[in-house]
């Protein structure tokens, strides 16, 4: 960590999120993944430790594919995918990571901010967002997830 620029800031920012959730992660047992740990809830992504991470896991992609679409690709978005080992969830988050500072590798810091609409990407959820705008996200969406874990613990 410590990279430059803009894009730089924003990729240790999300490798150190990332990496403070792992580390609240590897305190849990295998056991512990899918035990209902909120049975009101009607979020399918909040049910289990292990609906969880598949779902910070699945949006990690989603971002990154997300900005790469906006460059002219057409990258499908992937399905959920749900471990049985608090392991193969810290490999998942590794890769998320890695293809996500991939994507970044192809973005400079004046292509961050857009105040140009036609410039920016509809979010899933309804929202326009610029790259900045989404990473942010990115970087909230996992320290939201890692303070929930926290709270199940």
């Amino acid at each position: 960590m410590n990279r430059q620029g803009a894009v730089g800031a924003l990729l240790d920012i999300y490798e150190q999120a990332i990496n403070d959730l792992k580390d609240v992660i590897k305190t849990f047992s295998d056991n512990a993944l899918t035990k209902i740990t909120d049975e009101k809830t009607t979020n399918e992504d909040c049910k289990s430790i292990q609906t969880i991470l598949s779902h910070v896991v699945r949006s990690g992609y989603i971002y990154a594919i997300n900005i790469q679409n906006l460059k002219g690709h057409t990258i499908d978005r992937p399905e959920k995918v749900f471990h049985s080992t608090i392991e193969e969830y810290l490999n998942d988050l590794n890769n998320v990571f890695e293809y996500t500072e991939n994507v970044l590798r192809e973005i400079k810091d004046n292509e961050l901010e857009q105040y140009d609409n036609s410039l920016k990407m509809m979010t899933s959820w309804g929202q326009l967002y610029d790259i900045e705008q989404l990473m942010e996200h990115a970087i909230v969406h996992v320290l939201r997830h890692k303070r929930q874990i926290e709270k199940i613990k």
